[in-house]
């Protein structure tokens, strides 16, 4: 495969398309770290909910310990202050889900935000770039083996009608005489039309 044309200006118009591509991607995934690190900032309410939470049960926890040291009434107090702990429990589990929530938007938040523009660019700009280096580097190991009759004939096939109409006399003549002018001047334009150098 051949890459990239020899003429000066199509090889300077498809460097700056690669180049526009891989700024296209480079781009988009600056833009989906940043949304990603924003959504990552809604977490905060569910962090303090998590502290909160389990301050909440420590504390309660600690305060039933203590209290079932009480005589008589410790362990009904105790008992109290275990609902209180499992209340500190719970808003922790709430600020646990609501933190993986944020967490799993960012992600895929993130993930879409690149995967939707890199494929658009795999659909419209990467076949086009692999057809010019398939047909390039097919044209170019033609040229490369002096198959020169052969692109000739490829030239009267798949060049257009003003393409064509330059020539002074009939291409199609010209071939069939095997008129090396002709056959070279086909050649070298379905050549150049590939942006290989003939």
């Amino acid at each position: 495969m051949k890459w990239y044309a020899d003429q000066p200006a199509r090889l300077a118009r498809q460097v700056v398309a690669d180049l526009v591509a891989v700024a296209w991607v480079w781009a988009w995934v600056v833009v989906a770290l940043a949304a990603g690190d924003a959504v990552r900032g809604l977490r905060a309410p569910g962090d303090r909910l998590v502290a909160a939470g389990r301050g909440l049960s420590d504390t309660f926890g600690d305060a039933a310990g203590n209290a079932r040291d009480v005589p008589l009434v410790g362990g009904r107090l105790g008992a109290a202050l275990d609902k209180g702990r499992d209340a500190g429990t719970t808003l922790s589990d709430a600020g646990t889900t609501q933190v993986e929530a944020v967490e799993t938007t960012a992600l895929w938040l993130t993930v879409a935000l690149i995967a939707v523009p890199v494929a658009f660019l795999l659909v419209t700009w990467l076949p086009l770039r692999l057809r010019f280096a398939r047909r390039a580097g097919a044209l170019r190991r033609l040229r490369d083996q002096g198959r020169v009759d052969l692109l000739a004939l490829r030239a009267l096939n798949g060049l257009s009608l003003r393409d064509l109409a330059v020539f002074p006399e009939d291409p199609t003549e010209g071939w069939r005489r095997q008129d090396p002018e002709v056959v070279e001047a086909l050649a070298g334009r379905l050549l150049r039309a590939g942006g290989v150098r003939p």
